[in-house]
């Protein structure tokens, strides 16, 4: 049966609508043939290099014929631990297999059952073992010897998912047309698209695999580069309101409002914003700098500006509590001068609520300036007056479709500015801004605080607990990061060594019962509903907790003065970015801050980790760390990973990198080739690309 890449997952057999694959599939953003075939392998594996038990082990991974000899075992030392054991021969000798948090595998061998196992082979104290190797029922001659890993959830099997990949290759690939141009798909020498979707899941050998990435990677960045074109061509077709600038003698009343000297890069950012603003075309611009450099103060600027025209600003925050938060501090610096600065979050009391949206729309007794609020802006009930400016905070955190129906509020048209924290290396920002004109802003305020930062490992654990029982004594309140929520993370990726991973939920207990159970210690993670995190972080916010134990969720937060140590465990396993992103949490009032580090890797010199972490200690500015970040890790830190439209609006990127010079090469080629199309060359391409993928052409892919 042939079938559409644009057709539903339903569409083949096995994968029942409403059924169990169904949802495991729509779980990894996979809900058409086309978003199957682009879930790329994350790594392959060489399991066609087979060793016996009798070759000494030697750190690697290799493939092993056993045949099980023993009836599984499974025991449960402690909560949230299983472990199942059993023993297997290659016929010669035999070897210890054991799979840590993975109960039903007992029920999966069975003495006389012949497997491959592939993983380390480790002895200890005579004894050979494998532990949670990948394994697969034997078949002479039926095995693959290079074999695809995909990123996969609970339930779906690598196996499984092999096989759905393999019929959607035999039923969509024959209706697969290339939409690259052949003048250039022969001109850069690439394969073609069924060659790309058939070589990158099932390689013949090494070069197919090579030549099948690097048109993938190609069409990435083609694609994208001809998008960005076309939103800017979109924009520019579009109008906005002409906001009039300021006299110096008004924004000096601004400027007397802030007690402090602006620095050179805040007064140039407000400056290309006002000048963005006169113009009748809607303004596209991102605001970028290091945590704390002062991105609000610029952000009410913008918004004095046009209230000086009689148009009205709307901010966006990701949260309720960072939107109370601006709420704030722009109603104590803005409302003395003379602009209602009103708030509208989803949790606000049915009368309030009212109040609101009288303001926002101008029908009541006053009509709001500023207006604050959280995604409950979008909705169909939130009516404005005369909206003239779209400030989304962090806007990374918001989806293009959520972004899209918030300008789209005012039938006038809008400008549009956005604020990130995220330093991004230049060479990436022209990548995932390039529809947008960026303002940087490289310099800190005057009396910016140092937070200062150490790098410890486990035998600094009693002295580490000293120091948090001194910084509370002293008024301070603790951040402490952990990389999982639960018990239930560790090994969720089948590594042993997850099991040393810290748990937010797990050590926030211990913390709380054995190590300060005279603090107030509370915990908040992202599976958490968001009126229990508000909740969790606005008594932390107010001084009620001492100790708050989080995931990265606490990555973009309040400002929390009393806040003055920071503690990220495992802090390895975050990118630089992400630990600099955290380190920015404390150091935001009088008292002297500190982050501290804490990993294994504390004392290995020469290892990644090591050099990794040694940044951190060291460099203190966020754009040469997201540039360190870059080279180290790639784009996973700036690039949504997943990016499909129905899940994020991000930009797509599954296999495009451009921390190395093939990827920077590519990225150039790419963009050289989209701009030599001609505007209805570009067109047909895009509608081509998005005919395949099953969306919207004037929504793939495209910013809003």
């Amino acid at each position: 049966m042939t079938v559409k890449c644009s057709d539903p997952v339903t569409a083949l057999s096995g994968v029942a609508a409403g059924g169990a694959r169904e949802k495991q599939l729509h779980k990894l953003g996979i809900f058409t043939i086309y978003d199957l075939l682009t879930h790329y392998p994350r790594a392959y594996e060489n399991r066609g290099d087979e060793k016996s038990l009798s070759d000494l082990p030697d750190g690697e991974n290799h493939s092993y014929i056993l045949t099980v000899v023993t009836s599984p075992a499974a025991s449960y030392p402690r909560r949230g631990l299983s472990i199942v054991k059993f023993r297997a021969s290659d016929g010669e000798k035999t070897a210890e297999i054991t799979f840590f948090n993975q109960p039903y595998l007992k029920k999966s061998f069975s003495p006389g059952g012949k497997y491959r196992f592939y993983g380390k082979l480790t002895e200890e104290r005579g004894s050979l073992r494998m532990t949670s190797p990948s394994f697969e029922l034997y078949r002479d001659g039926g095995l693959e010897s290079t074999v695809p890993i995909y990123p996969l959830t609970a339930g779906l099997t690598r196996n499984a998912f092999s096989s759905l990949i393999k019929k959607a290759l035999a039923s969509a690939l024959p209706s697969v047309s290339d939409y690259l141009p052949e003048k250039i798909r022969v001109k850069r020498g690439l394969s073609s698209l069924r060659y790309a979707l058939s070589g990158v899941h099932f390689p013949d050998d090494k070069d197919m695999l090579e030549r099948s990435v690097r048109r993938l990677i190609y069409d990435e960045f083609f694609l994208f580069s001809l998008r960005i074109s076309k939103s800017r061509e979109l924009r520019g077709e579009k109008k906005a309101p002409e906001i009039a600038p300021i006299s110096g003698g008004e924004f000096d009343v601004f400027l007397s409002r802030l007690g402090y000297t602006l620095t050179g890069a805040q007064t140039r950012a407000i400056q290309e914003i006002a000048a963005d603003i006169s113009k009748k075309t809607p303004m596209a611009r991102i605001v970028v700098g290091d945590v704390g450099c002062g991105k609000t103060v610029i952000a009410a600027a913008a918004a004095y500006i046009t209230a000086k025209s009689s148009y009205q600003t709307v901010l966006m925050a990701p949260t309720e509590i960072l939107a109370r938060q601006h709420y704030e501090d722009l109603s104590f610096l803005l409302s003395p001068l003379g602009m209602n600065v009103t708030l509208l979050t989803g949790s606000m009391k049915a009368a309030d609520r009212r109040l609101a949206l009288s303001e926002c729309s101008g029908v009541g007794l006053v009509r709001a300036d500023l207006i604050i609020g959280t995604h409950a802006l979008i909705e169909d009930t939130v009516q404005f007056d005369s909206l003239g400016l779209v400030i989304t905070d962090e806007q990374h955190r918001f989806g293009a479709l959520q972004r899209a129906a918030l300008s789209e509020k005012s039938e006038g048209g809008v400008h549009t500015l956005v604020m990130s924290a995220t330093p991004i290396p230049r060479t990436l920002s022209l990548v995932i801004y390039g529809d947008l004109d960026i303002s940087v802003i490289d310099e800190m305020p005057k009396g910016r605080q140092r937070v200062d930062t150490f790098v410890v490992d486990e035998s600094y654990r009693e002295r580490l607990y000293a120091f948090i029982r001194k910084n509370v004594g002293q008024g301070g309140q603790v951040y402490i990061v952990c990389p999982a929520v639960g018990d239930e993370d560790n090994n969720a990726d089948g590594l042993n060594e997850a099991d040393d991973m810290k748990s937010a939920v797990l050590y926030a207990k211990e913390l709380s019962e054995d190590v300060f159970p005279e603090l107030k210690v509370a915990f908040v993670h992202g599976k958490m509903k968001g009126a229990d995190k508000d909740a969790v972080m606005k008594r932390f916010a107010d001084g009620e907790t001492d100790i708050l134990v989080s995931t990265t969720v606490i990555e973009v937060g309040v400002n929390v003065p009393r806040a003055t140590l920071m503690i990220v465990e495992n802090a390895e396993r975050f990118g630089l970015s992400q630990l600099h992103q955290l380190r920015g949490r404390v150091g935001r009032g009088n008292m002297k801050s500190y982050c501290i580090l804490v990993s294994e890797y504390a004392k290995k010199e020469g290892t990644r980790a090591y050099e990794r972490l040694s940044v951190m200690k060291n460099e203190y500015d966020g754009f040469k760390i997201a540039e360190s970040d870059l080279a180290a890790r790639g784009p996973g830190d700036f690039l949504p990973q997943n990016g499909t439209l129905r899940q994020s609006g991000g930009l797509g990127f599954k296999l495009a990198r451009t921390d190395n010079e093939e990827g920077t090469a590519l990225l150039k080629l790419a963009s050289d080739d989209a701009k030599s199309l001609a505007p209805d060359e570009a067109d047909a391409v895009l509608n081509a690309a998005s005919e395949l993928c099953g969306e919207r052409a004037e929504y793939s892919g495209i910013i809003s």
